[in-house]
């Protein structure tokens, strides 16, 4: 599965690089397939352990945070694998171009 979240920590102003780089690190621990977008981060892998990090993740901003907004979009399709890039691959083929990345 695909799951696509953001996390916002409501009271640490509009500079949250160095809050997000902290989430991106555990993401990038989790060993997890990701893509880190201006806006939101994709992650693939099973349900159990694409749930448990984006737990992990919402319980660690919320530690440094006295209120936390989390957004989740989950693209869950049976038998399908490496769909992070494969998504993209096929608009691409259907464009018959690369597009920006």
């Amino acid at each position: 599965m695909l799951a696509s979240f953001s996390i916002v920590p409501l009271d640490k102003g509009v500079k949250l690089g160095a809050h997000v780089a902290g989430i991106i690190s555990l993401i990038d621990e989790s060993g997890l397939d990701y893509r880190m977008g201006p806006m939101e981060t994709t992650v693939e892998g099973g349900y159990d352990e694409v749930m448990d990090l984006v737990k992990r993740c919402h319980m660690a901003m919320r530690g440094i945070s006295s209120r936390v907004i989390t957004s989740i979009k989950i693209d869950d399709r049976e038998g399908a694998s490496g769909r992070i890039c494969g998504k993209i691959a096929d608009v691409e083929k259907a464009l018959g171009r690369e597009v920006k990345k």
